[in-house]
């Protein structure tokens, strides 16, 4: 190590490696299932928030698992650690919020695997929940998936029936233009 060498750069951590993408039935207008498990409706979340859809309508999963996939493909506008935000390639603003009050989180649990500016293809993994830490926190761990430009559209529908199964990358929300 030379004498100016402590004014260098540190090299940033790498960023983890994300597992596999998953086959999406992706379309222009359809949003898909962020993560396999268990679909609800978006008034039966329990957060007012989203349950009286301030930040959009959708739907949610009770996840089965802790990965989980860009529900379109677009561009990432916001990470949270516990939350992404993709503006859709057809313009539709999504959210994907893992947990209740997983904000209070402040990140512990969660590992992002893209960032701000990213391009994503709906399948593709956007983050690690670990699902421990949100229950041993007092948190549920369900997983929204809102349309924060719903206003834009005629309508956005849930395409699965309440309580139904369903896998990551399943077509779960199809949204109707105007």
């Amino acid at each position: 190590m030379g004498l100016f060498d402590i004014f260098k750069k540190k090299e940033a951590p790498a960023a983890p490696a994300a597992p596999a993408a998953i086959d999406a039935q992706a379309g222009a207008d359809v949003l898909c299932a962020p993560v396999s498990g268990k679909a609800i409706k978006m008034v039966d979340v329990p957060d007012p928030v989203f349950s009286g859809e301030v930040l959009g309508k959708g739907c949610a999963v009770w996840p089965e698992g802790d990965i989980v996939y860009a529900p379109v493909s677009g561009k990432v506008t916001v990470t949270m650690g516990h939350a992404v935000g993709i503006m859709s390639d057809s313009g539709i603003e999504v959210l994907v919020h893992v947990g209740v009050d997983t904000v209070n989180l402040q990140g512990k649990g969660f590992t992002g695997y893209v960032g701000q500016g990213d391009q994503v293809v709906a399948g593709q993994p956007v983050l690690k929940m670990d699902r421990a830490v949100i229950a041993e926190a007092g948190y549920k761990d369900c997983v929204v998936l809102a349309v924060s430009n719903s206003a834009e559209f005629e309508a956005v529908e849930m395409t699965v029936e309440p309580e139904a199964s369903v896998a990551a990358g399943a077509a779960v929300v199809k949204v109707v233009r105007k």
